[in-house]
């Protein structure tokens, strides 16, 4: 495992939906990304910072957009699919997986804001390119498995008064 050292190329990957809903359902309070992301990179280089989310048609959302780009994210947007029998899907796990990976040749740490399990098999793969990666998420609410295949976990819970408006 590599340590943590100022000279290191980050790319932060934030799961916006995924800590939506956890910091609402546990908290009923919204994330802080201006923090999150100086968490996430702590005192190293940032590369990219990217926020994945979803567009549901609430009126509050683009200035949340707006928002994420001013403290550094780019955002990238995707529309939410309603299916003929009324349920919704929208989910950026493969985006997410696909930019990590190509990012991976150009960066030393890659950080998963996210606490899906999903993402187990992607921390697998880019350790094993040499890339460290951290993920960031609220522990009761993360997957033990990616919480296993990361470098690094912080749990954002632990932090909630920094992590949380």
């Amino acid at each position: 495992m590599t340590d943590i050292h100022p000279g290191q190329r980050v790319a932060v990957l934030a799961d916006s939906q995924n800590l939506y809903h956890t910091a609402q359902s546990m908290y009923s309070r919204n994330v802080d990304y201006g923090e999150l992301l100086d968490g996430a990179v702590r005192d190293r280089t940032l590369v990219r910072a990217i926020a994945y989310v979803i567009r549901a048609d609430s009126p509050e959302e683009e200035s949340f957009f707006d928002a994420l780009r001013d403290i550094g994210f780019e955002t990238k947007i995707k529309d939410i699919k309603t299916f003929a029998d009324g349920t919704k899907k929208a989910d950026w796990d493969l985006g997410m997986s696909l930019d990590a990976v190509s990012l991976a040749n150009h960066v030393d740490t890659v950080v998963l804001v996210t606490g899906d399990g999903d993402f187990a098999r992607l921390c697998t793969h880019l350790r094993h390119e040499g890339v460290r990666v951290e993920a960031m998420g609220f522990g009761s609410s993360t997957a033990d498995e990616l919480v296993a295949a990361a470098d690094e976990f912080v749990d954002l819970a632990e932090r909630e008064e920094t992590f949380l408006l």
